[in-house]
């Protein structure tokens, strides 16, 4: 058996590593991965098929390049079922802050906050692939990321078109309260999700501070805080719809990687 080292240069947050996961799973000479998000290094146990395996990663366009290939000297662990107990934890988590920020960024009319809980929709779908990816045929995880890439794309288009009309029409302010409120929610919420995730592959219970603000979704939430500022010290809703619309593209971003997986 062989270990590969990878940088993988946009593989910054977990449902990134997860897309990583679904892709290299296709491959039967993958037997183990090992993550370090911090240093957005990949480490691939696998026996052959080294081009493969840098191809299914090209795939993905997460810049990724191979550093080292060496004999594996020791021998990777079965790690499927402490990942299913954590990407239920995870899963857990963010649809369940989707629904929250879903319904106060209705409540408040903050399209930030909608916005966000899209992103949390997106992170619970990546997550829910990697449960259905464990064990599953490659047909029935192919068919799955196309439904849900369709899905997400569906959302983030609809949620831009509804950042254009309000730019256009007249809206009223929203709640600056609620969206930088629920907003410093959904941080603890994702820093606590990211804290799973990396103990999950160690046996060290340390996560470092910048793990957490290297995240995409941490910066989301950062981002809508500001917005909520913004508005109120404005007293405009400009940067609620500036916010919104940022996410919405980071959505279909996210979309597009994993309409990719259904190829």
């Amino acid at each position: 058996m062989e270990k590969s080292l990878f940088e993988v240069k946009q593989m910054d947050c977990a449902a990134e590593e997860n897309l990583v996961r679904m892709k290299l799973g296709e491959i039967a000479a993958v037997k183990s991965l090992a993550f370090d998000l911090p240093a957005r290094r990949l480490t691939v146990f696998h026996t052959g098929e080294l081009s493969t395996i840098e191809r299914a990663l090209d795939e993905l366009a997460l810049g990724s390049r191979r550093l080292d290939t060496a004999p594996a000297t020791e021998t990777p662990l079965d790690e499927a079922a402490s990942q299913r107990k954590m990407l239920w934890s995870v899963l857990g988590i963010n649809f369940g802050f989707f629904v929250i920020e879903a319904l106060f960024g209705v409540i408040s009319g903050s399209m930030g906050l909608v916005a966000d809980s899209l992103d949390m929709l997106a992170d619970a779908i990546v997550y829910g692939l990697s449960l259905n990816a464990i064990g599953a045929s490659h047909t029935k995880k192919k068919t799955l990321a196309s439904a849900s890439g369709y899905f997400q794309l569906l959302l983030a288009v609809i949620g831009l078109i509804e950042v254009l009309r309000r730019f256009l029409g007249h809206e009223s302010l929203p709640d600056f309260r609620t969206m930088i409120t629920v907003s410093a929610l959904a941080l603890v919420a994702n820093s606590v999700s990211l804290y799973i995730l990396q103990r999950s592959k160690s046996k060290e219970v340390h996560m470092q501070a910048s793990m957490i603000f290297t995240s995409n979704d941490v910066i989301i939430n950062v981002g809508v805080i500001a917005a909520g500022i913004l508005v109120h010290w404005l007293n405009s809703g400009v940067p609620d719809l500036v916010v919104g619309a940022i996410v919405f593209l980071i959505v279909s971003r996210g979309a597009f990687r994993i309409l990719q997986l259904g190829k």
